[in-house]
């Protein structure tokens, strides 16, 4: 890639921070040294964020076509899209069908975009499940598509991608997991652990981290029971359907490890021991990276850091997302914490360029 990638932005719900967090993020004028980003949103409710950040000074450039954005740092371009009526009337800090729609619309719009190859990676700000799924209910399917429900970001990139096999990554830096399953029941997450779905995982975890630029990447798998079952003495789905899974992608040639007790891979993975880690549910991934990147100072009473980027793989474009949610009480307050959209702008750009983001130590 000649020019620097063109990243397309999401504003995420307007009742919540993602438009200060943008807002926030763009103001790096460091950022436009490495991308060239705009934002798929309303411009309006841009303008108003940088009024309640204190930015009143970046300029809200609207455009029609992300051929019309300047890119210039400064300059916040807004590929604009007219979805909240009256700002001065929206209620911040709520879930609302106008809010949801205006997510979704947003969403649904980037990804267009990248298919067209109009950006060269798309990022994405939170979203308010129910507000989406309320505003898609009240529309009777999504403009006409027929869609009335979706569990989130992942599975509207996977509907409008026409992705089959995708699943979720999250990094903090160099620590990366992906997952067997994300939002279902702890429950029916164990009766998902099943031969072909690991094998997939791991499958999808090996390319990605490859994509990264990562030559030969060491792809841990965790265990689902503790102890990895001891053999069957605590579970056998270690026995029957995650040890097979490894057998058949290291018969592929992936250097695929474990399985690897759950209490233990984490830290090894932090030590440098394995590119990213395959888990088996949603919160096995979620609470160690969120752990390590969600950072909060007893003494100030506030969060220090709020790090971690959201991947979706198998996708036919990028995706990738802060992790974290729309932050509906901290909306308004100009207080939102942006870090964790600049390190899902930058995987973004890294992604889009071929290499794999590594510690700020190794930079």
């Amino acid at each position: 890639m000649n020019q620097k990638p063109i990243i397309g932005i999401t504003m995420g719900d307007p009742a919540g921070n993602g438009p200060e967090i943008t807002v926030k993020a763009l103001a790096h004028a460091e950022l436009y040294d490495r991308c060239r980003p705009i934002v798929v949103g309303d411009a309006k409710m841009i303008e108003q964020a940088a009024g309640f950040v204190g930015r009143p000074d970046m300029r809200v450039h609207r455009c029609q076509k992300v051929a019309g954005a300047q890119f210039t740092p400064g300059v916040i371009d807004v590929l604009h899209l007219d979805l909240i009526r009256d700002p001065a009337r929206f209620a911040i800090g709520q879930v609302s069908i106008e809010g949801g729609n205006a997510a979704f619309q947003c969403v649904r719009k980037v990804i267009e975009l990248a298919m067209a190859g109009e950006v060269d990676a798309t990022c994405t700000n939170a979203l308010n499940k129910e507000a989406m799924n309320k505003a898609l209910e009240a529309a009777g399917g999504a403009n006409s598509d027929g869609y009335t429900h979706f569990d989130g970001h992942t599975e509207i990139y996977a509907t409008y991608t026409h992705t089959k096999k995708y699943t979720m990554m999250l990094a903090h830096h160099d620590l990366r997991v992906v997952h067997v399953s994300t939002h279902c029941s702890l429950r029916e997450a164990c009766d998902r652990v099943k031969k072909a779905r690991v094998l997939e995982v791991i499958e999808i975890a090996h390319k990605a981290c490859r994509d990264m630029g990562i030559a030969s990447p060491r792809v841990a798998v965790a265990g689902l029971n503790p102890h990895c079952g001891e053999n069957g003495l605590f579970g056998t789905e270690e026995i029957e359907e995650i040890k097979p899974a490894i057998e058949a992608a290291r018969a592929e040639g992936i250097d695929a490890i474990g399985p690897c007790p759950p209490d233990s891979v984490f830290s090894e993975a932090l030590g440098g021991w394995y590119d990213i880690v395959v888990c088996m549910y949603h919160d096995q991934g979620h609470i160690p990276l969120k752990t390590v990147g969600f950072v909060y100072d007893r003494e100030a009473k506030s969060w220090k850091a709020v790090e971690g980027v959201n991947v979706t793989l198998g996708l036919p474009i990028i995706r990738t997302s802060v992790d974290h949610g729309t932050g509906f009480a901290l909306a308004g307050k100009g207080t939102s914490n942006e870090l964790s959209l600049v390190n899902a702008i930058d995987y973004a750009v890294r992604m889009a360029l071929g290499s794999a983001p590594q510690n700020e130590s190794e930079k």
